[in-house]
């Protein structure tokens, strides 16, 4: 079989977080320096601010939980249809995984089985984060 199957390079799951709803946690010991996730097949794209502002609040809070909004826009998936587990990593101001521009998402440290994965959101989010208004 030439290509992997599902569960090859597969280091973590969605499960309920003590930071914010929903987050990732680590199903076997990850070490440092691994790359989290596969590519991305899609690219984000921005959406301006005025039009996320003009929708209906149910669709308004999907640009606020998973998108990074800069220059008076909200970037974001191609569809929320297609969010990855990527999309589910919580903020920490002590991270253990970082995004970086050639790997994606990496470890930072060595990460226990069970633990949560997290990132510092202020590597890629202007200004205050939301909850510190």
């Amino acid at each position: 079989m030439d290509s992997l199957l599902p569960h090859e390079d597969v280091h973590a799951r969605l499960g309920v977080s003590a930071i914010h709803g929903i987050g990732v946690f680590a199903i076997v010991p990850i070490g440092a320096g691994v790359r989290l996730f596969g590519p991305e097949k899609d690219d984000v794209r921005p959406v301006p601010a005025a039009v996320v502002d003009g929708l209906p609040a149910c669709l308004r809070q999907l640009y606020k939980d998973f998108c990074v909004p800069a220059g008076g826009a909200y970037f974001a998936p191609s569809s929320f249809n297609q969010l990855t587990i990527a999309w589910y990593l919580n903020h920490s101001d002590k991270p253990n995984a970082a995004c970086t521009q050639d790997e994606g998402f990496v470890t930072l440290r060595e990460i226990a089985e069970g633990e949560e994965l997290t990132i510092d959101y202020r590597t890629f989010y202007p200004g205050r984060l939301p909850w510190e208004q």
